[in-house]
């Protein structure tokens, strides 16, 4: 029987909120490496390392116990001491590290030798304060100025960072009950006594603090366009209980969410893993309410608000947590652009890419306060604002939202088509601003069929999907708010680009739809997944459809556990590549939905089971941001690769994609403001069966079962819970609709 390998990449990351802690297997911080202790896109630890009489300790093993605790296991090497030799494997340590606004540290260490020992027990600390996107690139410049004190008194160790107004520090406060403590040559060292089988222990706070100019927006009313608000900059003071309980959040937000049940244990596992995930990627501080959150876009690279990543998040948590959907809107509401500014590649209208508070952001050395930089998030605000109000049923979604759900339609009219030709093609204004502004946003990302690199401004396939989508799902909200002449004008410009996009976009010898099209209008000839996600969106002819599905599953587009962003056959294939030849689990599932819309469940199934195949050989069951697109050798004794860049783990619409594709095996579609849900479910032979308990569909909690009868899928209701006292005629009917009717 084959050994089953379960890949994970090294180290060790854990996190809370903005705060987040990444090391190497030992649990330590390495110099010149992109590890740390962060928070508000500050690296706070970028040197952390235990040794014992000056030796490093050796691992025994180490991991995560939650999204953010971690322990360490280790021993000691062979030791000379003044009490006679330690042998090797005779004292023990043991390391636990939690999160909270700070880092909590409890340090354990058993005398197993059999005789007294003495020794040095030592941290060696620095802090950099570099800004995250310095630590990403492996620049570090360091600008301000920097002081380091020892406290005798309270045993406190202080760095703290200044550049002008720009302030943060760092305080490793002990608190172990021996008097044996000090500093020298950057190290806090205990000294450490121990009788045969005695214990030592510390219990100690790395105490982060961000500065004033963080401070002043910790409360107040939030207006248009001013900095969220942040939970306070340290962790309580020594003896007091902990501000938050974070495993009964964690509790009370699994509870929330809708939960399977199945006999297929993988299947059972990664939804598990994901729904841990989501709740451990939630951005506390920016929660609208109780019912409303935000999700980080990734941990390490990306914690913070995202654009394009929110609302791809939310779309996927509709059947999970629709919670998300309504902390998206309403944050992203907050940043819209209301006026042009070409530093931050902003325009009346426009969503935000992505905002930071770092260093380079506070001086305006980099335009991330907020950047503007993306083509299709704008055009997403609109399809999760009509999603949102079909699975909840409210219509006050529709009216608070209205004015920037107007501006975003403005904004794909004026800037979005930047020629007036009726597509939608994007530049960058900005000196810093990005060379692609898709979803595929690396600078390499488009290419021609011969590899070359295409020159900007570009009009990806997936975005005139993207509109064409927006545009029919505000017809239908149009038609809600008694305004039938806008519902019959975005009707209209919705099917205009789609039979124009047919035309321009279909490349018949290749089978299925170009990557885009160029400033000259010229097709960007690449076979791409991209072509896939108008599948999602709807915009693409029948025929065309089926072609395109079948194109982007031959072998040089299918590497066994997924399809790849680009062609193998293309010359800028590369599979370890970020978006020229890698495998996205996201994409993956949007694609698969785009399958099922068009009636190809066998494909959308065959898609999915590659994914999860995948997702069962990584550690956890936690499916990384991005895989390498290397060809699956086997169907039992493979594993996939990891993306040697450093991929986000966990990332948001990588656990979110596990949703969206037990969604379009299940079929569901929910019609909330006409109490249905529609289902359409064609299960694979390797998920014979689910139950899906608390699904929210308006006011109501739907309970239902799906089972493999043959080769039909057959499903029922085992229970509707009214949220408050629902009329009889509000409660929700579900409807069987037929494969590729949706």
């Amino acid at each position: 029987m084959p050994t089953e390998i379960k890949v994970s990449p090294p180290g060790i990351t854990i996190s809370q909120g903005r705060t987040f802690v990444v090391t190497d297997e030992r649990g330590e911080v390495q110099p010149e490496s992109a590890q740390g202790v962060f928070a508000i896109d500050t690296r706070f630890v970028s040197t952390y390392r235990l040794t014992i009489n000056e030796h490093p300790w050796t691992l025994v093993n180490s991991g995560q116990l939650s999204f953010y605790a971690a322990r360490v296991n280790m021993t000691n090497p062979p030791l000379q001491t003044e009490l006679g030799d330690i042998p090797g494997g005779s004292i023990g340590l043991v390391v636990d590290r939690t999160v909270e606004e700070g880092i909590h540290e409890d340090f354990t260490i058993t005398n197993y030798s059999g005789k007294r020992v003495r020794f040095l027990f030592e941290l060696e600390l620095r802090a950099d304060f570099a800004d995250i996107f310095e630590v990403k690139s492996g620049r570090c410049i360091q600008r301000g100025r920097m002081q380091t004190t020892w406290d005798e008194a309270t045993r406190t160790l202080r760095t703290s960072y200044s550049d002008k107004d720009f302030h943060r520090a760092l305080d490793y406060q002990i608190n172990c009950g021996e008097d044996s403590v000090g500093y020298a040559n950057g190290r806090i060292f205990f000294e450490v006594l121990l009788e045969p089988m005695g214990e030592w222990s510390s219990c100690d706070e790395i105490i982060l603090e961000y500065g004033q100019h963080i401070k002043k927006h910790l409360t107040g009313h939030r207006e248009r366009g001013s900095m969220p608000t942040l939970d306070a900059a340290a962790t309580p003071p020594p003896g007091q209980e902990p501000l938050s309980d974070y495993d009964e959040r964690q509790r009370r937000w699994q509870e929330r969410c809708t939960a399977i049940e199945t006999p297929n244990e993988h299947v059972y596992r990664m939804h598990r893993q994901a729904v841990e995930d989501m709740g451990a990627l939630r951005i506390y501080d920016m929660d609208v309410s109780d019912e409303a959150w935000v999700p980080a876009a990734g941990v390490p690279w990306f914690v913070t608000l995202f654009g394009r990543d929110s609302l791809i998040v939310s779309l996927q948590n509709m059947t999970v947590a629709p919670g998300f959907a309504r902390g998206a809107l309403k944050r992203l509401s907050e940043y819209q652009a209301t006026t042009r500014d070409d530093w931050h590649d902003a325009q009346p209208g426009k969503i935000l890419h992505e905002i930071r508070f770092g260093e380079l952001a506070h001086f305006h050395t980099i335009p991330f306060t907020p950047y503007y930089g993306t083509a299709d998030a704008t055009i997403l605000y609109l399809i999760v604002l009509c999603a949102a109000y079909r699975w909840t049923g409210d219509t006050d979604l529709l009216r608070e939202y209205r004015d920037e759900a107007e501006a975003c339609l403005a904004w794909i009219d004026r800037y979005g088509d930047l020629d007036g030709d009726g597509f939608q093609e994007y530049k960058t204004f900005s000196t810093l601003g990005y060379e692609n502004l898709s979803w595929k946003d690396s600078g390499d990302a488009v290419v021609y069929g011969d590899g070359r690199q295409t020159k900007q401004p570009k009009a990806l396939c997936e975005l005139q999907g993207y509109v064409y989508d927006a545009k029919t799902r505000m017809a239908d909200i149009y038609t809600v708010l008694g305004e039938p002449e806008r519902a019959r004008a975005l009707t209209q410009q919705a099917e205009t680009l789609k039979r124009r996009f047919n035309e321009a976009f279909w490349m018949e010898d290749a089978g299925c739809y170009a990557f885009g099209l160029d400033a000259e209008k010229k097709q960007i000839d690449a076979v791409a997944s991209n072509a896939g996600q108008c599948l999602w969106s709807g915009i693409a002819d029948r025929d065309k459809a089926v072609r395109t599905a079948h194109r982007l599953l031959e072998r040089d587009m299918w590497s066994g556990w997924g399809i790849r962003t680009l062609s193998a056959e293309n010359p800028a294939y590369n599979p370890y590549s970020y978006h020229l030849g890698s495998v996205w689990p996201h994409d993956n599932g949007i694609l698969a939905a785009g399958f099922k819309r068009y009636g190809l469940a066998r494909e959308a199934n065959f898609v999915i089971r590659g994914v999860f195949d995948a997702a069962r050989r990584f550690e956890a069951y936690r499916l990384p941001e991005v895989f390498a697109g290397l060809e699956r050798q086997g169907r039992t004794t493979d594993f996939p690769v990891l993306y040697p860049g450093g991929a986000n783990v966990p990332q948001a619409w990588a656990s979110g994609s596990i949703f969206h594709m037990l969604q379009t095996i299940l079929g569901l579609r929910a019609d909330a403001p006409h109490n249905r849900l529609y289902v359409c479910p064609t299960l694979p032979s390797w998920l014979p069966d689910i139950t899906v308990r608390h699904l929210h569909v308006g006011q109501c909690a739907l309970d239902l079962r799906f089972w493999l009868e043959g080769e039909r899928s057959r499903w029922e209701v085992l229970g509707i819970t009214e949220h408050h006292d629902v009329p009889p005629e509000r409660i929700v009917q579900v409807v069987e609709e037929p494969l590729g009717g949706a």
